[in-house]
């Protein structure tokens, strides 16, 4: 299990600080772990759940307009 900071949430995803916090806020991002009084991260297993899922949603769609 690893923790990954916002950075790489940024890279590994391609949005936004604030998309993240804006998916957060709506449900459908992973919650970050508070690892102190100012600091967050995520675990880097969720996070490429979330893109698989993302993914899979894609190919339904496809899947759907064929």
């Amino acid at each position: 299990m690893k923790i990954i900071r916002l950075n790489q949430v940024k890279d590994v995803t391609g949005l936004g600080r604030s998309t993240i916090y804006k998916y957060i806020a709506e449900g459908s991002f992973p919650k970050p772990i508070s690892l102190g009084d100012r600091c967050v991260g995520w675990l880097e297993s969720e996070i490429y759940d979330w893109i698989l899922a993302r993914v899979a949603e894609r190919d339904l769609q496809e899947t759907a307009a064929a």
